[in-house]
């Protein structure tokens, strides 16, 4: 019985309704909501002229689609596997492009879940113009530690690193690998960014390694001032 519903969980057809529910869940959210802080790093860097990196954690992301800057094409990353397959028709809905491939810690895992093709089609996105958001944590690696991933693709790009955090005031929060939160209508929201991130052409690993830890210490930083920000006021 479970094998056969998470079967049809699968389905095209249904994946398709559910795909489309939640772009109007999030479009819901998005309209009851209050954005009491908005960063203007988000309006600035990111532009039809001046395509950029945005970087996340992953279980913030939801609400990115219906916060960008309008006019600005974007693409998000998403993961290749048939589980993803729902929210990618919802970023669809709202309008966004998207990237099937996924991170991992094992080059045979980057072959399996299309790193690669992946990384190539986010280059040729960002040459033409386009944005690119992402999530920075590897899935089901450690949560809230950037990965090496968005790092290269800043260096092999030429385009900054905007880390941003989404934070809403109601929200549940799950016990899952990523600690991610799903956002509930009626909230006070913020977004927050920090500083952007050049990573230079010549940068060497060890620097990479550099990077990837001020990625990491500015996502952290974002997300524990948006946090303040809707549940305190800060």
């Amino acid at each position: 019985m479970g094998r056969r519903l998470k079967s049809l969980s699968r389905s095209g057809p249904v994946q398709t309704i559910l795909g489309s529910l939640l772009a109007a869940y999030l479009r819901f959210v998005h309209a009851t909501s209050r954005i009491v802080h908005f960063d203007p790093d988000l309006a600035q860097l990111v532009r039809p002229d001046h395509p950029s990196i945005v970087a996340l954690w992953h279980g913030q992301h939801f609400m990115v689609p219906l916060v960008r800057p309008k006019d600005v094409p974007f693409a998000v990353l998403m993961a290749a596997h048939a589980d993803a397959e729902m929210n990618a028709i919802a970023i669809h809905r709202l309008g966004l492009s998207t990237i099937r491939a996924s991170g991992a810690h094992k080059s045979e895992d980057v072959r399996r879940k299309k790193g690669a093709q992946g990384f190539i089609q986010m280059l040729k996105a960002l040459r033409d113009g386009t944005s690119i958001a992402m999530t920075a944590d590897v899935p089901k690696g450690p949560a809230k530690i950037a990965g090496r991933g968005v790092i290269l693709l800043a260096r092999h790009s030429g385009r900054p690193i905007l880390p941003l955090a989404y934070a809403s005031s109601r929200r549940m929060n799950f016990d899952s690998w990523d600690k991610a939160s799903f956002n509930l209508p009626f909230s006070r929201a913020a977004i927050v960014s920090e500083p952007a991130i050049f990573v230079p052409p010549e940068t060497s690993d060890e620097g990479i390694e550099q990077f990837r830890q001020l990625l990491t210490d500015s996502l952290n930083a974002a997300t524990r001032r948006a946090y303040q920000i809707v549940d305190h006021g800060a």
